[in-house]
């Protein structure tokens, strides 16, 4: 088995380790949406991404088209997530979080693994150091 064969396992790997560490945050915090959730999202969006890149090549299919499906679909697992109580609307910051990490993991798998590594520690920051400060209000 050549190496290169062993790289979409790698990706889906990484991926849902990339967005583990931003479940492990929101788990932190009390959030329904935690490690598992966020890692699964990464994995999923990675694996959807690798599909679209290697299974149709050669192709009249245009791959760029699973990865808008993945946004789509995010978005609609994002709403599930946004909730009215009264005045107050929650699950923005939670659903703004699995929509991001699905990119991470699209990311991953089209290869740009420094790009995921460097938004996750983004996403990382605003959730964790930006959240005390919101909390210091």
């Amino acid at each position: 088995m050549d190496f290169s064969q062993l790289i979409p396992y790698f990706q889906i790997i990484f991926a849902g380790l990339l967005g583990g560490f931003i479940g492990v945050e929101r788990e932190h915090v009390g959030k329904s949406a935690g490690t598992r959730t966020y890692s699964l999202v990464a994995m999923g969006a990675a694996l959807f991404t690798i599909l679209s890149v290697h299974g149709f090549e050669g192709g009249d299919v245009d791959p760029s088209r699973i990865a808008g499906q993945v946004v789509l679909g995010i978005g609609f697992l994002g709403a599930g997530l946004i909730m009215r109580q009264g005045s107050r609307v929650r699950g923005l910051t939670t659903a703004a979080a699995m929509w991001t990490v699905a990119a991470i993991g699209v990311a991953v798998g089209l290869g740009f693994y420094l790009l995921a590594a460097f938004t996750t520690l983004s996403i990382f920051f605003i959730l964790y150091v930006l959240g005390r400060v919101a909390r210091m209000d």
